[in-house]
């Protein structure tokens, strides 16, 4: 079965981009609306999804459209797939990417309860190139319990900003969920089918809570 790992801000991916170097002030501006865009999007992800009013139903659809409109959720799930991705027919892969989404968006919903009273604090910025930067923060928990280090890759084509990662205390989630699939490809004797037929059950036991 799938291994069942929590991360703070739903899941995630790495795009693989050409490096480049940037100038100091294109990376000064890169790092500057990068750090915005994570502080912007948990700060509202937070306040929203644990809105004592908001029923179960309610969270997945709000989870669901920031989801779609802050993570490049096709780039994380070819990356995820990995190799696979070319074996897969074109029928698989539109099926895999709807399963996908459902996964992280279902599986992870649910934490957001768990996450009142916490805030996330940026501690530095730094631009990996013209278009992509590192966001490294701090979720600082109630209670005096430890606080938990999670680094975001963030991507934009300018206008557009969108995370590409999430590394929470130095495991990369899209790279933890690729060794897993390719666990579970394997096991089902290198068929894209046998994940798919995975995570058809997954996701609807999901669903079903």
């Amino acid at each position: 079965m799938l291994k069942r790992r929590g991360f703070l801000a739903a899941i995630s991916g790495v795009a693989l981009l050409v490096m480049s170097a940037a100038s100091p002030v294109l990376a000064s501006k890169l790092e500057d609306k990068s750090s915005a865009f994570i502080t912007s999007l948990t700060e509202k992800a937070i306040s929203s999804l644990t809105a004592e009013n908001a029923d179960r139903n309610q969270r997945i659809k709000l989870f669901r459209a920031m989801f779609n409109e802050n993570f490049a959720v096709r780039s994380i799930g070819k990356f995820v797939l990995g190799r696979y991705w070319n074996r897969a027919s074109e029928e698989e892969r539109r099926e895999y990417q709807a399963l996908f989404e459902d996964l992280m968006i279902v599986s992870y919903v649910d934490r957001f309860t768990q996450y009142a009273g916490e805030k996330l604090r940026v501690q530095k910025a730094r631009g990996e190139n013209e278009t992509t930067a590192t966001i490294f923060t701090l979720i600082e928990r109630p209670g005096g319990a430890k606080a938990i280090r999670v680094n975001w890759r963030v991507g934009t084509n300018g206008t557009i900003f969108k995370v590409l990662d999430v590394i929470v205390e130095g495991t990369s989630m899209s790279i933890t969920l690729k060794s897993d699939f390719a666990s579970i490809i394997r096991r089902k004797g290198g068929k894209v089918a046998g994940l798919i037929e995975e995570l058809r059950t997954k996701t609807a036991e999901l669903k079903a809570k």
